[in-house]
């Protein structure tokens, strides 16, 4: 046996289902997005209400993420619960496309943002269950990549069947997905997914008391600056790609609907190598290098994005958020359980920092919007992209502490 083959860790049962929901849950995740108020537009919906049931939706996602975590450490039934989320989502679908009451359509969003919401907690304790906190860095890069695949074939398929069978044909593709989300999860044996890594805890001393809700920040401080990095980079970040759109179909310069199938496949497309590129950084130099860098692609982003107003510069744009993404979706997660292992509360802690870089991500939208309103695109793209040096600073003040506590070796025996 060679020394590679022999640090390598053995492949473990329910690995390659756990990857086949990680591609198929995407769409779950995602939901409809755009979609949605394009079909509800056609249904004589004003854009008031299509606003709201989205705003609704939005905000109960983001509620719902840190008790959704504490539900996942305290449940044995985790697989249960990526099941039920799929069932909302195959009901949500129906809901839409055979009703369009305001108040049944407002449910089905909410559904689907709760659904969405804890499925991410919900795989990380599966993965935890699995590959133990030693594997998990690797197979939730893993992860991150074949959900990023997910959100490009989701996306795909959605613009071919809305463009030759209608938008009712997105609304199946989502209850598909969520389907073969479903019988993914169902083939992982529950006997491999052991409940005291699930949640985080080492081999000894279980402790099922513990903090509820956003309380568990601060048990940790390195967390509290991960989380307030995170607000502060998504309170530019969510924004500027719907602004950058608005700036360049003004303009002139872009049809709409190729340019928005663009930003989607260019985006995940480099998501994907991110995911795969931050795993194998955070090996070598850990966690804090890895997130620095996905920090200082906005600053960049948005002076790209305030003197490329193009349909052409949408390449550099997304590339720079396929970066910064691709690393913070495999790194964050990876990173939480880092700080958070022998707790026993892991996934309350990914829920909680998933509702603090929530809260960033639902306000960059309004504020980028009235931004633009007053002081024009390009001036906006500089203030949003000015957040994440903030986020810079906050990272590099607390530098030795974060670097210390972020090294993936550390902690990684059980």
């Amino acid at each position: 046996m060679t020394a590679a083959a022999a640090s390598s860790p053995p492949r473990r049962p329910g690995i390659w289902p756990l990857q086949a929901l990680n591609f198929f849950m995407a769409d779950m995740q995602a939901g409809i997005g755009p979609f949605l108020g394009v079909f509800l537009l056609g249904h004589h919906w004003e854009s008031g209400p299509i606003g709201t049931v989205m705003t609704a939706g939005s905000i109960a996602g983001m509620l719902i993420a840190a008790p959704a975590g504490a539900f996942v450490d305290s449940t044995r039934h985790k697989r249960a619960l990526v099941i039920v989320t799929g069932i909302c989502t195959v009901l949500a679908s129906g809901i839409v496309l055979l009703t369009q009451n305001f108040w049944l359509v407002a449910i089905s969003q909410i559904a689907t943002a709760i659904a969405g919401g804890a499925i991410g907690p919900a795989v990380n304790g599966i993965t935890l269950g699995i590959v133990r906190q030693a594997g998990f860095n690797r197979q939730n890069g893993k992860n991150q990549a074949f959900n990023h695949a997910g959100n490009m074939a989701g996306a795909a398929l959605s613009g071919y069947l809305g463009w030759r069978f209608g938008l009712p044909a997105v609304f199946w593709l989502a209850a598909v997905f969520a389907v073969l989300s479903i019988v993914s999860v169902s083939m992982i044996p529950a006997g491999v997914i052991n409940r005291r890594a699930a949640r985080g805890l080492k081999e000894e001393g279980a402790d099922d008391e513990g903090l509820l809700g956003l309380g568990v920040l601060h048990t940790c401080r390195p967390l509290v600056i991960l989380a307030a990095a995170l607000a502060l980079f998504n309170l530019g970040n969510a924004g500027m790609l719907p602004l950058y759109g608005l700036a360049v179909v003004s303009a002139g310069q872009g049809e709409p609907a190729s340019f928005v199938a663009k930003t989607i496949v260019v985006g995940q497309g480099i998501m994907i190598l991110g995911s795969l590129v931050a795993m194998q950084m955070a090996e070598k130099r850990g966690f804090w290098l890895v997130l620095l860098i996905s920090f200082a692609t906005l600053p960049i982003r948005a002076v790209l994005a305030a003197y490329l107003v193009a349909d052409w510069g949408v390449y550099p744009v997304q590339i720079l958020d396929g970066i910064g993404s691709g690393l913070q979706t495999a790194a964050v997660p990876a990173l939480v359980a880092r700080l958070l292992h022998g707790t026993g509360r892991v996934n309350l802690g990914q829920g909680a920092v998933m509702t603090i870089q929530g809260l960033g991500g639902a306000l960059s939208p309004a504020l980028g919007g009235w931004l633009a309103q007053i002081i024009g695109y390009s001036a906006t793209f500089l203030v949003l992209g000015a957040f994440a040096l903030v986020s810079i600073v906050l990272w590099l003040a607390f530098a030795d502490s974060l670097r210390s506590a972020s090294m993936v070796g550390k902690d990684q025996k059980s």
